[in-house]
């Protein structure tokens, strides 16, 4: 049996997220294969065998990779379109186009975005693509075959729609499937690709649309049929005013309490934006173990408001950070999020106790990793999770003057990535991908956003 072969980094600092959030201002982390072997203060134990490297961090912060619970890859072909608009409005004006998407776009696109991520310091995705034209290829399969060559750790929320215009939905009605079409295609997205071993890098979920997309048949179908393949449940929730005032009118009660009727809250569960919950929403998805995915760049972007996100911590809520697409935030970094989020949530009404940088690091790390059920594996540098970390720079002029790396991290400039690891290996090298060329990847996506936007004109 050939032997383990071992990554040495020394001399960093180390933000853990472990439970009791340790922290070393000097210290070392042993990668062994695809795990973390050991960790600690000062330099690493002396005779391990089969080193094949090591890392002199100085001047740097190690931290878990951070890990985005929510994306739409497909909307990097169409960043800064309707910029004043807000979310139904940007839909009207966004539908028309994405409806015209392939397979060759979707792929293209699903490289932008995960690139943009990687390089910032993503080790773990989620896309939730939920747009399928008619005659349009092997979507999921090209958002899959992206993250695996890019090496990001990958969940596809294989997303539907079946209420289109003629049903009173925003989507055109070529691009909304039948529910059986939906049901059967997803079942065969988890059947193929869901992975459920410990260090996974594809894993599924079943991810309908939102409540104004999707028909109340799809909605408790799609519950039956995660929990019968034990995979979990994505979709958006309480964005919107807009969205609360849709499910009086057509449910007879709030988005809360029409998810619960329809088998959407539970420990399986985890919802995009949550803005606009009372107390009773929030004791609902605390009682229920509901996940929560914030994603402040893309409210603030809609003018959607600020989510409760002290409270929803408060109440026990997993909450973790998610970019969103990219029509809603140009910038496509999580890491941006991290301070995004500690800033618009002391606009609401905790102001400056709303949250902490270490809060942030958290959402951004281990509260990502609950939310997609994954606590167990990554979110946190511990011995035997997998080595999934980040390395940032922090001795440059951006940073160097700050004497708290984690406050520098989250509120400093966006922090050079020096490396960044998935599974123990390296993706990320100076600031750069080693996984793909983002020159290529550049080029690629200019030319299929230009297409897109050449096929929409002709309608």
């Amino acid at each position: 049996m050939e032997a383990v072969q071992r990554i040495v980094i020394e001399n960093c600092a180390i933000a853990t997220v472990d439970a009791k959030d340790t922290e070393y201002a000097s210290g070392h982390l042993v990668l062994a294969g695809h795990r973390i072997e050991s960790l600690g203060a000062g330099g690493a134990p002396e005779g391990l065998e089969n080193v094949v490297r090591r890392i002199d961090a100085t001047g740097h912060l190690a931290t878990p990779g951070l890990v985005n619970t929510h994306h739409h890859f497909y909307q990097w072909l169409t960043r800064g379109l309707a910029t004043d608009q807000n979310l139904f409005h940007w839909l009207v004006a966004l539908y028309p186009t994405w409806a015209r998407l392939d397979e060759p776009m979707v792929h293209a696109a699903a490289r932008g975005s995960l690139a943009m991520m990687a390089r910032g310091g993503v080790t773990t995705a989620v896309d939730h693509h939920y747009v399928f034209p008619r005659g349009s290829g092997d979507l999921s399969g090209a958002v899959i075959r992206a993250a695996r060559d890019m090496g990001v750790r990958f969940t596809l929320a294989r997303g539907s729609m079946d209420r289109g215009e003629k049903d009173g939905g925003l989507p055109p009605d070529f691009a909304v499937e039948t529910i059986e079409d939906a049901l059967a295609a997803t079942e065969e997205t988890v059947r193929q690709h869901h992975d459920t071993s410990f260090d996974a890098m594809t894993r599924v979920a079943v991810a309908p649309c939102s409540p104004f997309s999707v028909s109340t048949e799809l909605m408790w179908q799609s519950a039956e049929l995660a929990r019968g393949l034990g995979v979990r449940l994505h979709t958006h929730g309480s964005e919107t005013v807009e969205e609360e005032k849709f499910c009086h009118e057509l449910f007879g009660r709030g988005p809360t309490d029409y998810f619960e009727s329809t088998g959407w809250l539970g420990e399986n569960v985890w919802m995009a934006h949550c803005v606009h919950m009372d107390d009773s929403d929030i004791a609902a998805f605390a009682r229920t173990g509901t996940g929560v995915a914030h994603c402040p760049s893309s409210n603030a972007r809609l003018a959607a408001g600020i989510a409760r996100v002290p409270d929803l911590l408060a109440a026990g809520v997993p909450v973790g950070l998610g970019v969103d697409g990219t029509a809603s935030n140009e910038s496509g970094e999580l890491h941006t999020e991290l301070r995004n989020a500690l800033l618009v949530n002391r606009l609401g009404p905790h102001r400056e106790a709303a949250l902490t940088v270490r809060q942030a690091l958290r959402l951004g790390t281990h509260g990502g990793a609950r939310v997609l059920g994954r606590a167990a594996e990554i979110g946190s540098l511990e011995p035997g999770k997998l080595a999934d970390l980040v390395l940032w720079r922090m001795d440059t002029l951006a940073h160097a003057s700050i004497a708290d790396p984690v406050a520098a991290l989250v509120l400093g400039a966006p922090a050079p990535v020096t490396a960044s690891f998935v599974n123990g290996r390296q993706i990320v090298e100076g600031g750069r991908l080693r996984t793909a060329d983002e020159d290529e990847i550049a080029r690629t996506t200019r030319a299929q956003a230009r297409r897109l936007a050449a096929i929409a004109a002709q309608d």
